[in-house]
Order: structure tokens, then C-alpha cells, then sequence
């Protein structure tokens, strides 16, 4: 990568661990090792997810937090890409996941590239399931009035790893009543 790449600016990141034991294409992605010991003498272990990240082109960066405490890894694109204004495009990130079990991986925008370039994930938050295995993609769009050319290696979504709960559907024949109640679509005020 050139001195120009998004990595480069941001300066030397920790390199992600091997992890024993798994599929040799398998790595894990997370918080540096100095972040994770942090992390744990703060008493906050269990904020800490092992995420199994596999590099379907080698020479894409792994997702990586820019800062100690953010909550979204940063996600680059695979190939260039270019959006007209109104244009969308699917980007390559040329990294799939393992999601655990229980957990949910939301891709959301960054707010620079929205903020400077008008771009943004379009079907905000894109969604991935636990059992997904396939390439990450992202559904950009630029509504800026400018065509917009990402780069190779350019940060251009993040994602974050949840916990999520699966829910009992208990069907009734009337709902209890709330505050609220039908109250949708601006109910609330402008």
C-alpha cells in the first residue's frame, strides 16, 4: 500500500492473532493485545467477543478500530468503486466472518464519508446474521451532487457486533394497553 492509503494515515495497527486450531484461512480480528489486557484489568472482559475473520483476497487489511473504545470496526473495500451522484454500487469488502452465536453483525455508515462525500450505507443497518459465511458486501450510495471515488483499501463502512435476543411469539387475541398505544408516524410531535 502506498503512504496515501486510509492505513497508513492512521498509523501501525496491531496485527489480528492466529488462532490454533481453526481452518488455517481463519484469523481473529479484535482489539489489540495492550486493548485486551486494558480491557481486562478494567474488569471489562466480557465486553471482549472472539469474531473468526477470513481474507477471501489476502491482501485486504482485516477490519480494525480506529480508536480504544469504538464500537464499530472499520471495513474497507476490496476493488475501486465509483458512485455517481444518485448512484449506488455493492462493494466488496473481500473478508467474510463468523458471527457468534448469538450476536448479529449491524454494517452503518461512517459519518466522515457521509459528512464530506454524501455516501452512505443504504439499507442502514445492514444486517448479518450469525450463520452468514459469504463475502461482506455493502450497499453504498452517494447523495452528494459529486461523483465520488472510493479507493481500494478505503474505510467505507463499519461494523458492529452485537448481542441480540431471539424473541417467543405468544399469539393473543388483544394486546395489554399502553401510553402510547396505536400512536405511530409522528405521533410524538414534528
Amino acid at each position: 500500500m502506498d503512504g496515501g492509503a486510509p492505513e497508513a494515515r492512521r498509523g501501525a495497527r496491531a496485527p489480528a492473532r492466529r488462532l490454533e486450531g481453526v481452518s488455517a484461512a481463519a484469523s481473529v480480528a479484535g482489539p489489540c493485545r495492550d486493548c485486551l489486557a486494558r480491557e481486562l484489568r478494567q474488569g471489562r472482559s466480557d465486553s471482549v467477543i472472539r469474531l473468526l475473520v477470513k481474507r477471501l483476497d489476502p491482501s485486504v487489511a482485516l477490519p480494525a478500530y480506529a480508536h480504544d473504545g469504538d464500537a464499530g470496526l472499520d471495513l474497507p473495500a476490496a476493488h475501486d468503486v465509483t458512485l455517481e451522484p444518485n448512484g449506488r454500487a455493492l462493494v466488496a469488502t473481500g473478508l467474510a466472518v463468523a458471527i457468534p452465536t448469538g450476536f448479529a453483525g449491524l454494517v452503518l455508515p461512517r459519518s466522515g464519508l457521509a459528512r464530506a462525500q454524501g455516501v452512505t450505507v443504504l439499507n442502514t443497518p445492514g444486517l448479518i446474521d450469525a450463520g452468514y459465511r459469504g463475502e461482506l458486501k455493502i450497499l453504498l450510495v452517494n447523495h452528494g451532487e459529486k461523483t465520488v471515488t472510493l479507493r481500494r483499501g478505503e474505510r467505507v463502512a463499519q461494523l458492529v457486533v452485537q448481542r441480540v435476543e431471539r424473541a417467543e411469539l405468544v399469539e393473543v387475541s388483544e394486546l395489554p394497553p399502553s401510553e402510547r398505544a396505536a400512536g405511530g408516524f409522528g405521533s410524538t410531535g414534528a
